[in-house]
């Protein structure tokens, strides 16, 4: 019927570089809206090569690959509805960000992304060209406006699309996760509404790129900022949006409206799907990591287990002679409620042989911080062994507090291939074992029930290198530490902030020499989950040879 148009959304999960499997994702999805009955089916941005493509997008070997399969995907899906997908178009010296529209086995439109954010995580600028906006793009009875991800976040593209005779909006995106961040979505697509008096479709990818995880939760409005469909988050779905005409326009029929997780469950996903996707994109199907007895180790095994069920992780208690009874208990008693493989490797005859083989040259000097973390990258070189031996990734367990202040050891505890927990500081570790310990849904493959120990969560942390050794005795309590690191990486707050907010000029100074210093310890640390809008890598980016302080003077 005329007055009558079926989109349908592809929230799918691509693999950046994967070209044939994407579009194998795209074909099936093609199929199986055209069983339903679909005028479109929409697939989000840059849908077809994955998304973020980095320097990859610029090499003409890789456009000339992307240019093949496009034009193999419109010639396959020519009998059928339309497909709309993202992918780059080449431009000269940089690509465009491009959305095409397949049509009859060629492409009858493509759209370019006029507004290239460069910020945070993005990098757009550098590696794309700005197209100019366009107009809408007719597809039988419908003519559809697709701003491309930023463009919506800007009236001025959507104004344009509406001005020249848009019935609705079509948003493809490649949004990766934050805390907070689907409240700022929908109030910005809200806005666009209400401006445009158009429908609205946001359409998300899905799935787990480096540090980042895209979420999905794509959605669908109706003109005043009325939510007409909501698709689950971290979830792949082909949802079927039915359009209708009438005295007002085109508007979506009301649909399925799934419920969005909380915070605390989204981080959790957010590290899970992380983990999972790295280690699948990367070759790799099971990991291992060094089991302490402590919070954060644990913590990192139940994500593990999570993600790949517990036949999968490989948990290692490697002891020293200052390796508590309790740590030895709290090891075994993790891994056990959740069910992964436990091998103790002792360190302490290797720590004796490199001692024994460094006191010619440690001669006269008095035992320190040097013996302590010998310890530690013992422990790292048994951990990669085992991880070159059996083909197992390795886990690196350090928290954003640690790794903030460069309480970990390079080439030690450092070493691994991906931290789940890279992005969360320790006072969210604590919440978030609690919070795992009386959770469990479906998508996680671990054990219900209480997985970590009210135990290993409660007692003082502690790295265990030297004798009676607490982390307090270094650092302030992590209930304030935590406090300061916020203030001076999340929020960039000054001293004097810190100073008015009540606490202590020393401690607040301290803390911020050991974050400049640490600079070229995050800059050879393993890639992590990425949860807030200051994560270390490209959210936050600071020179490593850096001799700027803070001046502030109470």
């Amino acid at each position: 019927m005329a007055d009558r148009f079926r989109l349908s959304l592809a929230q799918l999960n691509p693999t950046v570089g994967d070209l044939s499997g994407n579009a194998a994702q795209a074909r099936d999805a093609w199929a199986k809206a055209k069983a339903e009955g679909a005028d479109m089916v929409a697939f989000p941005e840059m849908f077809l090569t994955g998304y973020q493509l980095q320097d990859l997008v610029g090499k003409p070997a890789f456009a000339a690959d992307v240019g093949r399969v496009l034009a193999q995907l419109a010639q396959e899906c020519a009998d059928g509805p339309a497909l709309g997908i993202g992918a780059p178009l080449p431009g000269g010296d940089k690509p465009f960000n491009a959305y095409f529209v397949l049509q009859g086995g060629k492409i009858t439109a493509q759209v370019l992304k006029h507004h290239l954010p460069n910020y945070a995580v993005f990098d757009e600028q550098r590696y794309y060209h700005a197209g100019d906006p366009s107009g809408p793009v007719r597809i039988g009875p419908l003519r559809i406006g697709i701003p491309i991800c930023e463009d919506a976040w800007f009236e001025d593209v959507t104004e344009t699309l509406a001005e020249t005779g848009a019935d609705i909006l079509l948003v493809p995106n490649g949004s990766p996760y934050h805390r907070g961040k689907m409240d700022t979505r929908q109030a910005i697509m809200v806005a666009r509404v209400i401006e445009t008096g158009l429908p609205l479709v946001y359409l998300n990818l899905i799935g787990g790129q480096d540090d980042q995880v895209f979420d999905g939760a794509s959605f669908v409005l109706n003109p005043h900022g009325v939510l007409t469909h909501q698709m689950p988050a971290f979830e792949p779905g082909l949802m079927h949006v039915d359009f209708e005409q009438g005295a007002q326009g085109w508007r979506a029929v009301p649909g399925p409206k799934a419920t969005l997780p909380d915070p605390w469950e989204a981080d959790y996903r957010v590290m899970v799907e992380a983990l999972r996707d790295y280690v699948g994109k990367t070759g790799f199907s099971s990991v291992l990591l060094g089991l302490s007895g402590g919070i954060d180790s644990a913590l990192v095994a139940a994500i593990a287990a999570d993600a790949l069920g517990p036949d999968m992780v490989r948990c290692v208690m490697l002891p020293s002679r200052f390796t508590s009874q309790t740590s030895l208990e709290d090891a075994a008693d993790v891994a056990r409620r959740l069910g992964t493989r436990l091998d103790t490797v002792p360190i302490g005859p290797a720590h004796d042989t490199v001692l024994d083989t460094l006191a010619p040259i440690f001669a006269g000097t008095a035992p320190d911080l040097t013996e302590e973390n010998i310890q530690s990258r013992l422990r790292g070189v048994m951990l990669m062994a085992l991880s070159n031996k059996f083909g197992e990734m390795l886990l690196t367990t350090g928290n954003k507090s640690e790794v903030a202040v460069g309480y970990a050891t390079i080439y030690g505890d450092m070493a691994g291939g991906y931290n789940p927990i890279k992005d969360l500081y320790k006072t969210r570790v604590f919440e978030t074992c609690r919070w795992r310990n009386s959770h469990h849904f479906d998508w996680m493959k671990g054990p219900r029930g209480v997985v970590i120990a009210p135990r290993v969560i409660d007692k003082p942390p502690s790295a265990e290198l030297r004798d009676n050794q607490r982390d307090d005795d270094s650092l302030p309590p992590y209930e304030v530490l935590d406090v300061i690191l916020e203030m001076l990486i999340d929020k960039e707050a000054s001293v004097a902030d810190l100073v008015a907010m009540g606490h202590d000029r020393a401690t607040v100074k301290k803390v911020e020499q050991l974050i400049y210093i640490s600079e070229y310890k995050r800059f050879q640390s393993a890639p992590g989950a990425r949860l807030t809008e200051r994560a270390f890598w490209l959210d936050r980016r600071y020179p490593i040879a850096n001799r700027w302080r803070d001046t502030f003077e109470e």
